[in-house]
């Protein structure tokens, strides 16, 4: 898979009291400050999302506000939708019916990272895993979308079974959870070790028809996807996927974008 460099925009300050060209150090300086208010680095267009508010957030039958985790500030957010009861897995919803969209980005290739945490929310039935994920090529119709998600009550269940489905791909609305399993057993599921609550770093690596997801900073990818439900060419938003009859906290939200020679 691709690695994509970052390159940043230093802008130093002179030692003169009166500089000669005033007019293009203030011009410097006035771009160095955009793109550090857009979170854009350099050449390769790195945006970096602190998630402490929902500015430049379109909520989706979601409600988010700014919350504290672990003395780590982010977002709190949850579907604004009744809760689920439990029923048969072919009912069943995990993610999809509620997103918080990132405005004004397209993402076709590259990187996504964040830190997010997921339980299950007070009252909630059996089957909820506190899920939480990240939502990449999201149509305007608010419902195509490929999907990475965890499950963190899964990553320590005393049952295999469970602990084998601790983090999820699928891609919305024709490729759900439980066709994927029942299709193909295993494929689209994995396990690593999960705490409910606890914040946890995950990077997504998208090329073409490919995906890795890697979990806590680790060399290699706990689950990889070879063929993309929506294709190579597929492009669209980012978004944050909160989870059925869940709580789910993101922060730290950094998107790059893969060069054009990178992306084929």
């Amino acid at each position: 898979m691709f690695r994509i460099r970052h390159s940043f925009i230093r802008v130093e300050a002179g030692t003169h009291t009166r500089p000669r060209s005033p007019g293009i150090h203030g011009a410097l300086f006035a771009l160095a400050t955009t793109l550090t208010l857009l979170g854009v680095n350099g050449s390769a267009q790195t945006r970096h999302y602190p998630l402490e508010s929902t500015a430049g957030l379109r909520l989706v039958n979601a409600t988010a506000e700014p919350a504290t985790l672990d003395g780590r500030r982010g977002l709190r957010v949850t579907e604004k939708m009744p809760a689920q009861a439990s029923q048969q897995p072919q009912a069943q919803r995990t993610t999809g019916e509620s997103l918080v969209v990132i405005e004004g980005l397209e993402f076709a290739n590259g990187v996504i990272e964040a830190e997010i945490a997921g339980v299950p929310a007070p009252g909630a039935p059996e089957t909820a895993r506190g899920f939480v994920g990240i939502a990449f090529r999201l149509q305007n119709d608010m419902r195509t979308f490929e999907d990475f998600y965890l499950r963190p009550t899964n990553g320590r269940a005393d049952d295999q079974e469970r602990r084998n489905h601790a983090v999820q791909y699928s891609s919305h609305p024709d490729w759900p959870f439980f066709r994927t399993r029942q299709e193909t057993p295993s494929k689209y599921e994995a396990y690593v070790d999960l705490v409910a609550g606890v914040w946890t770093k995950v990077r997504i690596e998208v090329r073409g028809a490919h995906a890795r997801l890697y979990v806590y900073d680790q060399e290699q990818p706990t689950l990889i996807v070879n063929d993309l439900k929506m294709g190579a060419q597929a492009k669209g938003a980012v978004a944050l996927s909160p989870g059925v009859n869940s709580i789910s906290h993101f922060r730290n939200l950094t998107i790059t974008p893969a060069p054009a020679d990178d992306a084929r």
